[in-house]
């Protein structure tokens, strides 16, 4: 009895050691220097200042006057680099576009990844810089992952013209126990998912009810397209269905067939610019005249 109960407690031990080893690499900033746009590309710097000193970066490409404009957010431990593509097929269809990474990613300034609540910050300064910088254009956003809980999670005043959800956890304990469930099984990530949450007060200064996209999105104005892969396991598409059913009218739903959890226009540009551009265009268009 006394081997076990030494057994017990040394994988107990080993357990929360691998736990807050696990919670400090999920939530440590992901700094990458990415410096200037490329080559050939029509973009500027951008640095937004905003809050108690902190600053994001970014580039800004110009489009025409009156087809609108799109701030396009990217995943977690991304970087404005996974929406350059996105970006620069706007501009090509005439629509301006501000990319930017994330607080706490990339160039921007920040001391925690905390899963869109305090990202939302970020997404709120550059929504206000992108008014700003275009008055009177209609504007749209994109969020990716967890660029999109930022989005959700943002004080978008005014509303958006426009908003495309791609990859959205629900909740928290969802996108934890699945992510656990992918290497160590169902069981184990419903067993285990507690030992990371729990470190969210401490880490974060959250609980877990705070980071519920799924309530949030129940206050969006904007006209809303919600995208997913119908093979994604860190968001898997009953969660997909359910975060849509808690949004309002009007809203449309866009299954990725085959996708997983993956950057959607990368997986078929194709599909994607057809699928979507159509989408922008009446909503964030002006009729000439």
């Amino acid at each position: 009895m006394k081997r076990i109960l030494i057994a017990l407690l040394i994988l107990a031990l080993v357990l929360a050691g691998l736990s807050l080893a696990a919670g400090e690499h999920l939530t440590r900033p992901v700094r990458t220097a990415i410096g200037a746009p490329p080559e050939g590309l029509n973009a500027e710097n951008v640095t937004i200042l905003y809050g108690d000193g902190q600053h994001l970066a970014g580039w800004f490409l110009p489009g025409r006057t009156n087809a609108g404009a799109v701030l396009m957010l990217h995943g977690v431990r991304g970087s404005r680099l996974q929406m350059l593509a996105r970006a620069s097929w706007l501009q090509r269809e005439g629509m301006a576009s501000l990319i930017v990474d994330l607080p706490s990613h990339g160039e921007s300034s920040g001391q925690r990844i905390s899963f869109g609540r305090h990202e939302a910050s970020g997404a709120e300064a550059a929504l206000v810089w992108l008014r700003a910088r275009l008055p009177g254009e209609k504007v749209g956003a994109i969020g990716v992952s967890l660029g999109g809980a930022s989005l959700l999670f943002a004080q978008r005043q005014p509303e958006l013209d426009a908003l495309v959800l791609e990859s959205v956890y629900p909740t928290i304990v969802d996108a934890v126990q699945n992510r656990l469930a992918m290497h160590m099984g169902p069981a184990a990530g419903q067993a285990l998912a507690p030992l990371l949450l729990v470190q969210l007060p401490l880490r974060l200064g959250l609980s877990a009810d705070q980071l519920r996209p799924i309530d949030a999105i129940a206050g969006v104005r904007a006209p809303l397209l919600v995208a997913a892969g119908t093979e994604d396991r860190h968001t898997r598409w009953p969660e997909t269905e359910a975060l849509f059913a808690a949004a309002r009218e009007p809203k449309s739903l866009w299954p990725v067939r085959g996708a997983a959890h993956v950057d959607l226009h990368a997986f078929d540009a194709a599909a994607y610019e057809a699928g979507l551009l159509p989408w922008l265009q009446h909503h964030l268009g002006k009729p000439p005249g």
